[in-house]
């Protein structure tokens, strides 16, 4: 049984159809790839799970429990925790206010954090607009841990972000993967999201037109669905 299944969700900004009927599922313990290029619809798929975007039709259900319609914060609640794109930490406060304001449950501890994120240790008394963009992005990460999720939602997990900060995030994930943390991932760096990943969805014009493993994924679907 999958922890996360989304079945033919159709999704509507206004008048205007973002999606058409994604599908795609994640497993206990698993790592899956949510890929595509811009503007086909990753980021409304993950709205529409958070409920931030109410879908028109189909079924999205958490844990053996039909989501598609609840409140947002119900929703995370259940155990759905999401490092949105753009990172969204709280600006005037400090990282360990941050982090502490999210904090619920035992396992994830704001000790377990900085030893995830050493930096953010370094930094536990500056507030987070005084953060580079990477430990802005660290913060991010910690943040949803803080809420102990069963289900960790990443989207676009090290856009922008400088190589040896992006090694950092990259070496986090694989060490959540090894722990059986439940992942769902959006990244544009090819390399390190299909090292990780278990299986993968791609979505082209709201649609999902691409489910299978890393090895599936050949060069000639990443130059159909991917390429520039």
């Amino acid at each position: 049984m999958s922890l996360l299944d989304v079945r033919n969700v159709e999704t509507f900004y206004g008048a205007s159809q973002a999606l058409f009927g994604v599908s795609l599922d994640v497993k206990e313990g698993e790592v899956v790839a949510l890929m595509g290029r811009n503007g086909m619809g990753k980021t409304t798929t993950i709205s529409s799970i958070f409920g931030l975007t109410r879908p028109r039709s189909g079924s999205i259900r958490f844990a053996d429990r039909e989501i598609a319609g609840m409140l947002p914060h119900r929703i995370a609640r259940l155990g759905l925790g999401l490092v949105p794109e753009g990172r969204r930490c709280f600006p005037n406060l400090t990282v360990s206010e941050n982090l502490m304001a999210a904090a619920r449950g035992e396992d994830w501890t704001f000790e377990k954090v900085v030893e995830l994120f050493p930096r953010l240790g370094e930094r536990r008394d500056q507030y987070a607009d005084s953060l580079s963009g990477g430990e802005q992005q660290m913060l991010a990460i910690g943040r949803a841990l803080m809420t102990n999720p069963r289900l960790l939602v990443l989207d676009e997990a090290t856009e922008g972000l400088a190589p040896v900060i992006r090694h950092d995030i990259w070496r986090a994930i694989a060490r959540l993967k090894a722990e059986g943390q439940s992942i769902l991932i959006v990244d544009k760096t090819l390399l390190e999201l299909l090292a990780l990943a278990d299986r993968c969805f791609v979505l082209e014009k709201g649609v999902t037109v691409f489910e299978g493993s890393p090895q599936a994924l050949t060069p000639e679907l990443q130059d159909r669905y991917l390429g520039v």
